[in-house]
């Protein structure tokens, strides 16, 4: 089936306007950052020694610094530039991720309409996350078009009270504060109208640098003065569920550096934290781990999507409760970092929420 992919991409130039080869490069010192060789990097790379060099000693040309170091002991290792470069790199595409992964889908959703009039389609509409890109993924390898748009939580659910999407995906945390945060979903949903399927368990926690050089504990280290935080956006069900545990801590928003800030994905707060502009975040475990940041759990909760009940039994919404349901997605997720999929594709009781 055709498939759209849209990828961030982005230049440096020098005075005289040349462009260096930033794909290359940045794969090159990644993979030098993780063997400590420019030949083995090359050889991951799938290009020669002298390709690699010649990358290296061009940057260094053309912008008069040095990406690599040779040091006694620990073989070649980057320099500052190079982790910076690295770092923005990532941060570009956890930031645009979202926006351009939509935009392929809506792309995508015209070509098949002409190509493929018959093909069966979902909309689902939720916050970019793991679960979520998971099943997306699930369901194309089975034959199933789908329309992905990323908004937060709130944005998804009143989407989905309008007609305009198919599914949409919620978050609730478990615990004391399951009521008050379904109160943010509640003038959009119902249970009578509407029937929620279990994507989820996810733990939640803070985000630190590896080895947590600032010393966090907890929640209450958010309002120290030598720690820069980095926060999700309004409508975010974890921005939501934050504020409910900083209430409940009796800290006050205003005195954390940085909660005005607003990103709008988890992985985007990890590449924060992990480049360094900031010292600490809230968000899924996931996103810590594949930033290489330690983790401290500070809460657990379940993710759902919700659906029209009349709609439920309809085909291509069966089609997608199986495909939740079957053992190899209920994997996938379990080897997701902090996800727990044993309930996946099961409806959930939420009557006395909605």
């Amino acid at each position: 089936m055709l498939a759209v992919e849209i990828r961030p991409d982005w230049f440096l130039r020098d005075a005289r306007g040349t462009a260096i080869a930033l794909p290359a490069l940045l794969a090159l010192l990644a993979a030098v950052s993780e063997t400590g060789s420019i030949s083995k990097a090359a050889i991951a790379c799938g290009t020669s020694y002298r390709h690699a060099w010649g990358l290296l000693h061009q940057f260094s040309e053309q912008f008069g610094a040095q990406l690599v170091n040779k040091v006694r002991g620990q073989g070649t290792v980057l320099t500052p530039l190079a982790e910076k470069l690295i770092w923005a790199d990532r941060r570009i595409g956890a930031r645009l991720t979202p926006l351009l992964d939509s935009l392929a889908s809506e792309l995508q959703q015209e070509l098949v309409r002409v190509l493929a009039g018959d093909a069966q389609s979902v909309r689902l509409t939720a916050s970019h996350g793991f679960a979520v890109a998971a099943l997306v993924t699930q369901l194309r390898h089975q034959g199933i078009v789908v329309d992905i748009g990323y908004r937060s939580s709130t944005d998804a659910v009143a989407a989905l009270a309008r007609g305009e999407c198919d599914l949409a995906g919620f978050h609730l945390p478990v615990g004391k504060f399951e009521g008050a945060a379904a109160a943010n979903y509640r003038p959009w949903l119902d249970n009578e109208r509407h029937a929620f399927l279990h994507l989820a368990y996810r733990e939640l926690g803070l985000f630190v640098a590896r080895g947590n050089p600032k010393n966090v504990t907890g929640l209450a280290d958010l309002a120290r003065p030598d720690l820069r935080f980095v926060n999700r956006q309004h409508g975010s069900g974890t921005r939501v569920l934050l504020d409910l545990l900083l209430a409940e801590a009796g800290i006050d928003p205003a005195g954390i550096a940085g909660h005005d800030s607003a990103e709008f994905t988890h992985a985007a707060v990890a590449a924060y934290v992990a480049s360094g502009m900031a010292d600490i975040s809230f968000g899924v475990e996931t996103a810590a781990r594949r930033f290489g940041l330690d983790f401290i759990p500070v809460c657990r909760e379940r993710y759902f999507l919700a659906c029209d009940r009349a709609a439920l039994a309809q085909p291509v919404l069966a089609a997608v409760a199986a495909a939740m349901a079957h053992g190899g997605f209920r994997a996938a997720l379990a080897d997701l970092p902090g996800y727990d999929g044993s309930l996946a594709g099961t409806e959930a009781d939420l009557a006395t929420l909605f």
